[in-house]
């Protein structure tokens, strides 16, 4: 499931100023995969979104790929 890492690596990156703060970490589950997103303290406003859209955006976006590889994805922005 590394490609999902990527991808959330990658959305991140795009948005955030600091992309070497960006980091992923996934965490591997029985029934779900769980990544966990770090940016920079600075950057945290700009992967969240005004009221939490942009988190919502990626998190169906993993929703959706889920669904095609029959596995839940879930994503938790770190502070």
């Amino acid at each position: 499931m590394s490609e999902m890492k990527e991808l959330i690596e990658e959305i991140a990156k795009a948005l955030v100023d600091i992309p070497d703060q960006v980091a992923v970490k996934e965490v591997e589950g029985e029934q779900v995969t769980v990544f966990e997103l770090r940016v920079a303290p600075s950057d945290l406003g700009k992967v969240i979104g005004k009221q939490g859209r942009t988190a919502r955006s990626m998190r169906t976006i993993l929703g959706a790929a889920g669904m095609k590889l029959n596995r839940r994805f879930t994503l938790e922005i770190l502070e």
